[in-house]
C-alpha cells in the first residue's frame, strides 16, 4: 500500500509550491484560499537566506477552520470495533482512508500510537482497520477512545459539544472532561497565549526536538480558527523540516495564539476531499517520498464542512471537435478566466475578462481533435480568487465509445524473466505461460486486500526473495477490433499497483508510473510511483491513447500485452486488472448545442462546433437574420429587448 496524490482528483485549489534553488530568500504565506465553507487553506515557504525567518527550506500547509460555523463539525477516530482499553483502541487508517471512510471534508493526523508500530516498514504499511493502541487522551463523539497514560505526550486539545477549544498543556493527571465531546493529544506545547516557547526544550536529547516533518495544531487567541499545520521534511530541494521554535514562528504567522505539536515525522499527512470523495493530498508525506505509501497511523482528526458558497460552480462545458465553451456561475459578480491543457499542469490559459458578471462564458479554439483536455474555471472578486475544481473534456461529439473487455477478463501471465525475447510480439508462443485466467490478479504478502476491486486470480510470491512478489509480472491478451481504425482511440482503466508499460501488437504505446522513454524497461526496472492511497482503491488510472500512440491497432485480432513492475522488491503487494474501451469516429453531422445564459441587460449566446452564422428574429416563424454584419463566434453578448427574441444557427 502507498499513496499517491491520485491523477483523476476533482477539487478545487490544492496548491502545491515546489521550491526550486535558492532564488530570492524569503518567508513567505500564500493567500487563504477558500477549499470548504468556513475551511481555508494557505502554503507556506521559505527559502533560506538573509530576507528569510528561518534557516531550512520549508513548504508549508496551513489549513483554518472557523469554529463558529454551524455546518462545521469535528471528527476524531472512533474505537476499534472490538475495543481493549489500552490495546486495541482504535482501527489505524492512512489518513486518506479515515477522509474517504468517514467522508469527511479534512482529516490530519492526530495522537501518537503504538501497534502497528513506526519501526517496522510493514507495519507502517498495515492494512487500514489494523487494530492499534493510542497514547494520550483521544474522544471521540462523546466517547473516551483512550485514557491519558502518563505525562509522557500529554498535551490535549479539548472541544466541547458546540465547538469551543481549550488546551491541557500537561494533561497528567487526567482533568475533568465533563462535557467534552472531542479531543487530540499532542507531544508539548510550542506556543502558549502568543509566546514561543520552544526554548523549553533546547537542552533536550530527544530527537523528536530536532528538524523533523511537524504537524501541529493552534488556536486562535479569541478561539474561533482552529488550525492545521503541516510541515514537510526529510525532502532535500524540496523541504527539510523544522525545529519546535519554527513550528511555533508558522503557528503565529498563520494566526495562531496557542499551538502544540503533535505527532509527525512519517505520519505527517494532511488530505482533503476532492468534489469526487476521493482524499487528495496536500502536503507531501515525507514516507511517501521515501517509500512510496502513505504510513497508517492510529489516530486522526477530521473535519465535516459543505461546500464554499459565493464561488465557481455550475461549471458546464460545451465540446465539438477544435473548440469548446466553458459555462460556469459564480454568487457574487466576479471576472472570468479558464486555465487548460491536456494535463493539469495547465499549458494554457485565456485572457483574463475583467467585467463583473455572476454568469460567465469564456471559450477555448484551436483544439486538437477527439483529444482529452482538462481544464478549471476562476473568478476573481477584488484580490479573492476562486477556482473550480479541475474537470476534463474530450474534443469531437462525434465519436462513440465502444466496450472491447472488462476488468474479468482473461489474461496469460507470466513471473518468468522476459528480457530480450519478443513477448509484446502478436506470434509469441506463450502457451507455456500460466493461465488463461480472470483479472484481477494480485499477489500480496500480507493476504488478499478486499478493498480492491474484483479480485480473481492470485498470482505466484518469490519464494527466493522472503515471500515478497516478484518486481515484474508479463501479462498478455488478445481482442477483436470490429470497427474502423481511422479516427479510433483506446480508453485504458487501470488497475495498477504500482507501475506498468503497456504493448500493443509488439508496440510500446504507454508507461504508467514508470520511467520515461527513452529510459529502457527491464526485469528488475522498479516503479517510480503508486496509486492512489496505496492500492488502486479509489478508481482507475484512466488513460485515452490517440494517433500516433496507438498507430498499430489493426481492424480483426490484436494483441495487448503488459508488464507490471513492484515499487521495490520488498514493496508487499502487486495488482493488475484492466478494462478497455475504444472511441470510435461516426458522422461529422452531430448537430451544434446552442445555449443562452441572461445576465442583467444582457444575454451570452454560446454554441459548439464552428462555421455557423448566428441569426435571430422576433418570431420563431417569423424573418430570419443575422446578429451582425460582422463576423460572430462563440460566446457571444446580446443586449436584451423588451419583446421576446429568438435565435438560431445557421451554416
Amino acid at each position: 500500500m502507498k499513496t499517491k496524490n491520485l491523477i483523476k482528483s476533482f477539487f478545487p485549489v490544492v496548491f502545491v509550491l515546489t521550491v526550486m534553488g535558492q532564488v530570492n530568500a524569503q518567508t513567505t504565506l500564500g493567500p487563504w484560499v477558500p477549499i470548504f465553507k468556513g475551511i481555508d487553506h494557505a502554503v507556506g515557504t521559505n527559502v533560506p537566506g538573509s530576507g528569510a525567518s528561518f534557516n531550512r527550506l520549508q513548504v508549508v500547509h496551513a489549513v483554518r477552520v472557523d469554529l463558529t460555523d454551524p455546518d462545521i463539525r469535528l471528527f476524531t477516530t472512533p474505537r476499534y470495533k472490538n475495543y481493549i482499553t489500552n490495546g486495541a483502541e482504535t482501527a489505524a487508517m492512512k489518513v486518506g482512508y479515515f477522509l474517504t471512510n468517514y467522508s469527511l471534508q479534512v482529516a490530519i493526523n492526530a495522537n501518537d500510537y503504538h501497534s502497528p508500530t513506526s519501526s517496522n516498514l510493514i507495519d507502517d504499511n498495515a492494512k487500514n482497520g489494523t487494530a492499534a493502541g493510542v497514547t494520550g487522551l483521544l474522544i471521540s463523539d462523546g466517547t473516551v477512545v483512550s485514557t491519558q497514560e502518563s505525562s509522557h505526550y500529554s498535551s490535549s486539545l479539548l472541544f466541547t459539544s458546540n465547538k469551543v477549544p481549550s488546551f491541557v498543556y500537561t494533561n497528567y493527571p487526567q482533568q475533568s472532561i465533563a462535557g467534552i465531546s472531542n479531543a487530540v493529544t499532542g507531544t508539548y506545547p510550542v506556543l502558549r497565549d502568543g509566546v514561543n516557547i520552544s526554548s523549553n526544550y533546547l537542552s533536550s536529547s530527544d530527537s523528536i526536538h530536532d528538524v523533523q516533518p511537524r504537524t501541529a495544531l493552534g488556536i486562535s487567541a479569541d478561539k474561533r480558527y482552529l488550525f492545521l499545520l503541516t510541515i514537510d521534511g526529510r525532502q532535500s530541494g524540496y523541504s527539510i523540516g523544522a525545529y519546535d521554535w519554527e513550528t511555533a514562528g508558522w503557528l503565529q504567522m498563520v494566526g495562531a495564539s496557542d499551538g502544540i505539536n503533535m505527532d509527525g515525522g512519517g505520519s505527517t499527512t494532511m488530505d482533503m476531499s476532492d468534489a469526487a470523495g476521493h482524499s487528495v493530498a496536500l502536503n507531501r508525506s515525507s514516507l511517501v517520498w521515501a517509500y512510496g505509501y502513505e504510513r497508517t497511523v492510529g489516530a486522526h482528526l477530521g473535519i465535516y464542512a459543505k461546500a464554499v458558497e459565493g464561488v465557481v460552480y455550475n461549471v458546464n462545458p460545451s465540446v465539438d471537435e477544435t473548440n469548446a465553451t466553458i459555462n460556469w456561475a459564480t454568487l457574487n459578480p466576479a471576472t472570468s478566466q479558464v486555465l487548460y491543457g491536456e494535463d493539469t499542469n495547465y499549458a494554457y490559459s485565456t485572457a483574463v475578462n475583467s467585467a463583473m458578471t455572476t454568469n460567465h462564458s469564456v471559450a477555448l479554439t484551436g483544439l486538437s481533435p477527439n483529444t482529452g483536455y482538462y481544464f478549471k474555471a476562476i473568478s476573481m472578486i477584488g484580490t479573492n480568487k476562486y477556482v473550480s475544481p479541475d474537470f476534463y473534456f474530450v474534443t469531437s461529439n462525434y465519436v462513440s465509445q465502444v466496450a472491447i473487455f472488462d476488468i474479468t477478463n482473461e489474461w496469460t501471465y507470466t513471473t518468468d524473466n522476459q528480457n530480450g525475447l519478443p513477448w509484446t510480439e502478436t506470434g509469441y508462443d506463450d502457451s507455456l505461460w500460466l493461465g488463461p485466467a480472470p483479472a484481477t490478479f494480485w499477489c500480496d504478502y500480507r493476504g488478499a486486500n478486499q478493498d480492491v476491486p474484483s479480485l480473481s486470480t492470485e498470482m505466484p510470491s518469490d519464494l527466493g526473495n522472503w515471500g515478497f512478489p516478484f518486481v515484474t509480472y508479463y501479462f498478455r491478451t488478445h481482442f477483436a477490433f470490429t470497427n474502423s481504425v481511422v479516427g479510433a482511440s483506446l480508453l485504458l482503466d487501470a488497475y495498477v499497483d504500482d507501475g506498468a508499460v503497456f504493448y500493443l501488437n509488439g508496440v510500446e504505446i504507454y508507461r504508467l508510473r514508470m520511467a520515461a522513454a527513452p529510459t529502457s524497461i527491464n526485469n528488475s526496472t522498479v516503479a517510480t510511483g503508486y496509486p492512489c492511497e496505496g492500492d488502486p482503491t479509489c478508481g482507475p488510472d484512466s488513460v485515452l491513447l490517440t494517433g500516433n500512440a496507438i498507430s498499430s491497432l489493426v481492424q480483426g485480432d490484436n494483441v495487448l500485452a503488459v508488464e507490471v513492475h513492484n515499487l521495490d522488491p520488498q514493496s508487499p503487494d502487486v495488482v493488475f486488472g484492466l478494462a478497455l474501451n475504444a472511441t470510435v469516429k461516426l458522422s461529422d453531422t452531430t448537430p451544434p448545442v446552442l445555449s443562452i445564459v441572461p445576465q442583467g441587460k444582457t444575454s451570452i449566446i454560446s454554441w459548439t462546433g464552428s462555421g455557423f452564422t448566428l441569426m435571430q428574429a422576433d418570431a420563431i416563424t417569423g424573418t430570419w437574420s443575422t446578429v451582425s454584419d460582422t463576423n460572430v463566434t462563440s460566446p457571444f453578448t446580446v443586449t436584451n429587448s423588451a419583446t421576446a427574441r429568438f435565435y438560431r444557427l445557421q451554416k
